[in-house]
């Protein structure tokens, strides 16, 4: 009997350590980045903050600068006024802004906008589906879609205003 449970204890512990290696190993291992330069940009619907929906697809012939971002984190608000300046100078030349909130309140996500005086569209991943099927981590992270739909640059961290424009050069029409 004490064989019996010694043996029914020891398969435990071994499924308990096996589960939890591969849980460690596919959370600091695998490679998380889901979207590659080269890659098609997956298509998402989001809404805004008025509640109109923005279709990726739907900005196919214009070069898309996808921002990851939240209220919360400082290099993103940091980077904000450079984003907006310089998409007031490229929007007339076919480069769209898309900022992707995660997860946060449309309160929080509006008075920020408000706050910064912010115009480009800002889309709303409540469930972080977009933010997973992209691979980001850490915020911010753009991804730099040129006319065709495909990706052509991406980076993590807060931008200076030369490096926006520049990008933004990269990718209009």
């Amino acid at each position: 009997m004490k064989k019996k449970r010694l043996l029914m204890r020891s398969i435990i512990l071994i499924i308990l350590i096996c589960a939890l290696g591969y849980t460690l190993y596919s959370n600091f291992f695998i490679n998380k980045e889901k979207v590659k330069i080269g890659d098609k940009a997956p298509d998402f619907v989001l809404k805004d903050l008025d509640g109109k929906e923005h279709q990726l697809s739907d900005y196919r012939g214009k070069g898309v600068f996808l921002n990851f971002w939240g209220t919360w984190c400082e290099p993103c608000e940091r980077e904000m006024p450079y984003m907006q300046n310089q998409y007031e100078y490229y929007k007339s030349q076919g480069v769209e802004v898309l900022a992707v909130n995660i997860a946060e309140s449309n309160i929080a996500v509006e008075s920020f906008s408000n706050a910064l005086n912010l115009t480009f569209p800002i889309v709303l991943d409540k469930d972080r589906q977009v933010l997973q099927a992209y691979g980001v981590d850490p915020l911010p992270t753009t991804f730099l879609i040129n006319p065709e739909g495909e990706v052509v640059h991406i980076t993590s961290g807060s931008l200076s205003e030369r490096l926006v424009r520049d990008f933004m050069e990269q990718i209009k029409p």
